[in-house]
C-alpha cells in the first residue's frame, strides 16, 4: 500500500475535482444547455484521451503520464477558478478531461502490470469512487458552508498540489513478460468484452441519470441515494481481489443479476448499491481478464477506458431517450434486457493466454 499511496491520492483527488461542479452547476451557468456542456466538456477530454494515453504509456512509461496528468488537474483547476464561464470554462473543464484522461489510463496501466494486479487495480478504482462521492458531497456542503459555487474546485484543487509532488516517489511497475500490443487484433478479439464494461459498467451512469427526473425526489436526498452507488462499488472492488474469482463466469453470472437490479431500482432505492456493488464486480473481472491476456496493459486498460467512457455516454442517452418515448418502466426495463444480454456475448471473447498473446519465456 505504501509505495501505491501517491497513485491513490493522485486518482482521488482527480475524480474529486472532476465531480466537484455537479452539485453547483447552476452557479457555472445558466439554462440545461450550457449546465450540460460544462458537465460534458470534462467527459469528451477524458473521451479523447484515454486511449492514446493507454498506448503512450507503453511506450514512454507510465510515470511520466501520470506526473502529466496530475499537472493538468492543477493547471485545469486553477484556471477554472480565474474563468469560471462561458467559453474559457467549456475549454479548461475539456483540459482537465485530458488530464484525467492522461491520469486514469496510465495510473491503471502502471497497476494492472504489478505483480499483484488484481489487488492493486483494485486500490485504484476504490480510490477513483471514493474521490467521485467525495467531490460531489463536499463541493454541495462547502458551497453552503462558504456561499461560493467554486469553494470545492479551489478546495480540491489545493489537494493536487500536494498529489503532484508525491508524484516524484512513484516508480515504473514491470511489464515484462508482457508482449507488444497489436491493436487491430486485440479489437478482433476483445469487442465482446470492451463492450460488457461498457454496457455493464454504464449501467451505474444509466441508473444516475434517470433517477433523478423518474423519482422527482429532493435533491439532497438523491445525493445521498446515487452515492450509494458509488460507495458499493468502492467495497465491491476491495473485497473480490480476495475472493479469487474466474473472471468469465464472474462477469455472466453478475450481467443476469445486474439485469435485475436495474430492473428493480425502478422500484424502490435500495437496488441501487446493489447495482454499484456489481459494477465493481465486474470492474475486477475485466481487469484481471486484461492482465491475464499477457499483453502490454497501456493499450488493454485504455480500451477499457474507452469502453467504459462511451458506455456513461451513450446509455444515460438511451434510457432518457426510451423513457421519454416510452416512460420510465420501459426506461429500466430495456437496458436490464441489454445487461441480461451481456452473459451471452462474453463467451466469444477467446481464452487468456491465447498462442496470440502468451507471454514469452
Amino acid at each position: 500500500m505504501p509505495r501505491s499511496l501517491p497513485v491513490l491520492s493522485g486518482i482521488f483527488v482527480v475524480m474529486a475535482l472532476s465531480n466537484a461542479v455537479v452539485p453547483v452547476l447552476p452557479g457555472f451557468a445558466e439554462g440545461a444547455t450550457m449546465q450540460g456542456a460544462v458537465y460534458a466538456a470534462y467527459f469528451l477530454g477524458a473521451f479523447i484521451m484515454v486511449l492514446p494515453a493507454g498506448m503512450a504509456s507503453d511506450h514512454l512509461g507510465r510515470v511520466p503520464l501520470i506526473r502529466a496528468g496530475l499537472f493538468l488537474t492543477v493547471a485545469s483547476g486553477a484556471l477554472i477558478l480565474l474563468f469560471p464561464s462561458g467559453l474559457p470554462l467549456l475549454l479548461f473543464r475539456a483540459v482537465e478531461g485530458i488530464g484525467a484522461g492522461l491520469f486514469l489510463s496510465a495510473a491503471l496501466a502502471w497497476a494492472n502490470s504489478h505483480p499483484s494486479a488484481g489487488r492493486v487495480s483494485g486500490y485504484v478504482m476504490a480510490a477513483q469512487n471514493l474521490g467521485l462521492v467525495a467531490g460531489l458531497l463536499a463541493a454541495g456542503w462547502l458551497d453552503a458552508v462558504f456561499d461560493s459555487h467554486l469553494a470545492g474546485i479551489a478546495f480540491f484543487t489545493a489537494l493536487a498540489i500536494p498529489a503532484l509532488v508525491m508524484s516524484a516517489a512513484i516508480r515504473e511497475s514491470n511489464h515484462a513478460g508482457f508482449v507488444e500490443a497489436d491493436l487491430s487484433l486485440i479489437a478482433r478479439n476483445y469487442f465482446w468484452l470492451f463492450t460488457t464494461a461498457a454496457v455493464l459498467v454504464g449501467m451505474t451512469g444509466m441508473v444516475a441519470a434517470l433517477y433523478p427526473g423518474y423519482t422527482g425526489g429532493d435533491p439532497s436526498l438523491l445525493a445521498l441515494q446515487l452515492a450509494t452507488v458509488n460507495i458499493a462499488t468502492v467495497i465491491a472492488v476491495l473485497v473480490v481481489p480476495r475472493l479469487d474469482l474466474r473472471p468469465v463466469p464472474a462477469i455472466r453470472a453478475s450481467s443476469l443479476l445486474m439485469a435485475g437490479a436495474v430492473a428493480a431500482s425502478y422500484a424502490t432505492p435500495y437496488a441501487l448499491p446493489v447495482v454499484g456493488a456489481l459494477a465493481g464486480v465486474i470492474i475486477v473481472a475485466v481487469l484481471a481478464f486484461l492482465a491475464e491476456t499477457g499483453i502490454r496493459q497501456g493499450v488493454m486498460i485504455g480500451l477499457f477506458n474507452t469502453a467504459t467512457y462511451a458506455g456513461f455516454t451513450v446509455l444515460p442517452a438511451l434510457a432518457g431517450a426510451i423513457a421519454g418515448e416510452f416512460g420510465f418502466l420501459a426506461g429500466f426495463l430495456l437496458p436490464a434486457g441489454l445487461a441480461a444480454a451481456m452473459a451471452a456475448t462474453i463467451g466469444r471473447c477467446p481464452a487468456q493466454q491465447s498462442a496470440y498473446n502468451r507471454p514469452h519465456p
